[in-house]
């Protein structure tokens, strides 16, 4: 399995240590504000042997991400391959950290790195990132990697209940030669 490292954050294998934390961040409301429901701790710890499961199997997915300088866990990210329930095929890049972890640039350094490696270990073309159309402080990460946002793109997640979080943005952006 690929381990990932920037300047401030280690992206790596999923700990025991790293599931009550994971569970908090589930269970807090503005964690979850874009996502139709928290998640009690069974389906955080399955959520994490779901993506321990793919880490070992293919050497990539969602990994969870520690601060290198404390060795504090503060949330996840990484790449998967688009549901086959979505309107487009792809790579997905996504993340979601603790609050105590927004504010310092952890989302888009993390980004960058999960982008950084779909392009130079999996040799993709393109990463996409798919977000609840209100979620501004993701749109913001987005564009700080370098995505862009085509609303033609737009589409009514049918994953999502009807109501305002259901409608999404995909944003993209291409290997650079």
């Amino acid at each position: 399995m690929s381990e990932l490292r920037t300047d401030r954050l280690l992206l790596r294998a999923w700990r025991e240590s790293d599931l009550a934390p994971w569970a908090a961040l589930n269970a807090d409301p503005e964690v979850r504000a874009y996502f139709p429901e928290l998640l009690t701790t069974e389906q955080s710890n399955a959520s994490v042997a779901r993506f321990q499961a793919d880490l070992d199997r293919r050497g990539w997915g969602w990994w969870a991400v520690e601060v290198r300088a404390t060795g504090e866990f503060i949330g996840f990210t990484g790449l998967d391959p688009v549901e086959d329930d979505m309107p487009f095929t792809g790579v997905e890049a996504g993340w979601r950290l603790a609050r105590t972890a927004w504010g310092h640039g952890y989302a888009t350094e993390a980004a960058r790195a999960a982008v950084d490696f779909g392009f130079r270990r999996l040799d993709l073309d393109e990463v996409l990132a798919v977000t609840v159309a209100t979620n501004l402080r993701s749109r913001a990460v987005m564009r700080r990697i370098g995505m862009t946002h085509d609303p033609a793109d737009d589409f009514d997640d049918p994953g999502m209940p009807e109501g305002p979080l259901r409608r999404s943005v995909v944003y993209r952006v291409g290997r650079t030669p």
